[in-house]
């Protein structure tokens, strides 16, 4: 009864996690998990031969007749790449979760999925690990008697970088697939560059629907053929086109939204008078500092961690307790956060407030994970910048500047819309980008427009601290982009909002939304672009368009 252990497809409105188990110790080491290694001959409770021309069959539909049994034809190593059985430390999909029950749905989708390949499993949590394995592999010989005649990567963990590059070289095919809220911000960027380099024996999958990667698996056994890996290659592309063509259509009309803009010559005036607080960023900021300054007028002020540690510590408690009270009177619910944490995270924001006042500043980004890890600060700033951005300011997360500066750039633009910078996840499987982060507005059209509901919850990835959970308006058209002053640049594709995800895994805030455009296209920036897009309401194409054409930029639609 396969069937029974694959999740179905993401739905466009609200998702429950059917993946995620309570914490229990690791089934195993690591050590002990690579040697006793588990062997799935695909025989075994076979459901019918998916076809190797395309491999288009989901074993979504009700669970067909057993074809008879086939002797394996081709033997795939099966590489998870994680930081273990159980993760230790702050992370996608986030600490203590539970690998065991999501390998065992994959290896039982595989099973089921592909009669004629025999698989074995393994996992990798560094590069030199994912080095030795091929090493070893290939030491084993090409003929030999259980030799490995290519790779299924499964990306589990963002953190576990740099494995699929030494996998992709021993020239054997590759197949690349991504855990959904998991894997994706390592998987997206490697996928990437890999794909800009051309690597022959190489294909990719990103979808919420294990039986998809089974499907995708089954055309490693093309490689074999005469078309060599190539072929197999081109028909994992093929089937990624069929998967996004067949995913429920969408009706992209969209709910009325006409954005009050200032006009352009206002707007490069009022871009000279802007500045941003960037709380220990790196040492390697100075050029994006001075081309921002050079080409849009936008001052960003370096500043320690200090000046906001000293300013947290002065903050007013019981105005902070005020702010408390709110919060816990206007939020849907509050959810594993105790007061003592949100009157930290309300007197960071006063503290935030008062360097903005301090330096005649309208946005603030701070090195939140390092400062908060290293003891620089006592609080998440989620739930501060939340404050800000509801009130026309901008928080934006991880000092990231170009975000920051984008999020200047177009909430100047709409005259106080928020933007929402998030980490976006792909999935083939429904066709849509999920945009997830710990923080944002609930007031997408700008401080005087309507408020949508919102929950504080913990951090996802370490469970700790305060952030939120915005449910977001849907039925709306949305603008997503990064503005690149080094690169004279905007990166820019649209979607409609169609629902958001509560899925207990990776960021708090999902944002589920149907890009306009080519999907398959949307997989090839991450490795020149970082993961980060800041999204904002409204059909803003029009105007960034024109605003590159009087800035003398380029702007690239990534779909």
């Amino acid at each position: 009864m396969i069937n029974s252990l694959l999740p179905s497809p993401m739905k466009t409105k609200m998702l429950k996690n059917n993946d995620t188990a309570p914490f229990r110790p690791a089934l195993c080491s690591r050590r002990d998990f690579l040697a006793g290694c588990v062997t799935c001959a695909g025989a075994l409770g076979a459901a019918g031969a998916l076809s190797t021309a395309l491999a288009p069959a989901l074993l979504a539909a009700p669970t067909p007749t057993p074809a008879p049994a086939r002797k394996p034809s081709m033997k795939i190593r099966v590489v998870f790449a994680s930081l273990g059985v159980v993760t230790q430390e702050p992370c996608w999909p986030n600490i203590a979760f539970d690998f065991a029950p999501v390998m065992e749905k994959y290896m039982a989708a595989l099973a089921a999925g592909c009669p004629e390949i025999e698989f074995t499993q393994s996992m990798v949590t560094s590069v030199k690990e994912a080095r030795d394995l091929v090493a070893a592999d290939n030491a084993a010989g090409n003929t030999a008697p259980g030799a490995i005649d290519g790779y299924l990567v499964i990306h589990l963990v963002s953190k576990v970088k740099g494995i699929i590059a030494p996998i992709v070289a021993s020239a054997k095919p590759v197949l690349y697939a991504n855990f959904l809220f998991a894997g994706c911000g390592t998987f997206l960027g490697e996928n990437a560059a890999i794909l800009r380099a051309k690597a022959p024996n190489y294909a990719h999958i990103s979808s919420s629907d294990f039986s998809h990667v089974a499907a995708a698996a089954n055309c490693l056994l093309l490689a074999k053929n005469a078309g060599g890996p190539a072929a197999f290659s081109d028909a994992v592309a093929k089937l990624r086109k069929k998967l996004a063509a067949s995913a429920t259509r969408v009706d992209m009309t969209c709910a009325a939204d006409k954005p009050d803009l200032l006009p352009l010559d206002d707007l490069m005036r009022e871009l000279k008078t802007k500045k941003i607080l960037a709380y220990e960023g790196s040492r390697g900021d100075g050029k994006i500092i001075q081309e921002t300054k050079d080409s849009l007028g936008i001052t960003i002020i370096p500043r320690p961690f200090s000046e906001l540690n000293d300013l947290w510590e002065k903050a007013d408690k019981a105005q902070a307790m005020e702010i408390v009270h709110r919060w816990k009177k206007t939020a849907a619910a509050v959810l594993g956060v105790r007061d003592m944490t949100l009157e930290k995270s309300a007197r960071l924001y006063l503290a935030m407030k008062q360097c903005l006042a301090k330096h005649d500043a309208c946005a603030i980004t701070i090195n939140c994970l390092g400062g908060f890890y290293g003891g620089h600060i006592n609080a998440y700033p989620c739930l501060g910048f939340h404050e800000l951005l509801n009130e026309g300011l901008i928080g934006a997360c991880e000092c990231d500047l170009r975000s920051t500066v984008t999020m200047v750039v177009m909430t100047t633009l709409t005259k106080g819309r928020p933007g929402y910078i998030s980490d976006p996840v792909l999935d083939v499987a429904t066709k849509q980008i999920i945009y997830a982060h710990c923080v944002a507005s609930n007031k997408a059209f700008g401080p005087a427009g309507a408020s949508n509901p919102f929950t504080i919850m913990t951090h996802s990835e370490d469970r700790q601290g305060a952030s939120v959970r915005s449910m977001l308006p849907e039925g709306r058209m949305t603008t997503t982009l990064e503005i690149h002053p080094d690169k004279k640049a905007i990166l820019l594709h649209q979607a409609k909002a169609v629902g958001n995800s509560d899925i207990d895994r990776a960021c708090r805030t999902k944002l589920i939304a149907v890009p306009l455009g080519d999907f398959e296209k949307l997989h090839t920036h991450w490795d020149q672009w970082s993961w980060h897009r800041v999204t904002y309401y409204g059909d803003l194409k029009s105007p960034v368009l024109a605003l590159a054409n009087t800035l003398g930029w380029k702007v690239i639609e990534e779909a």
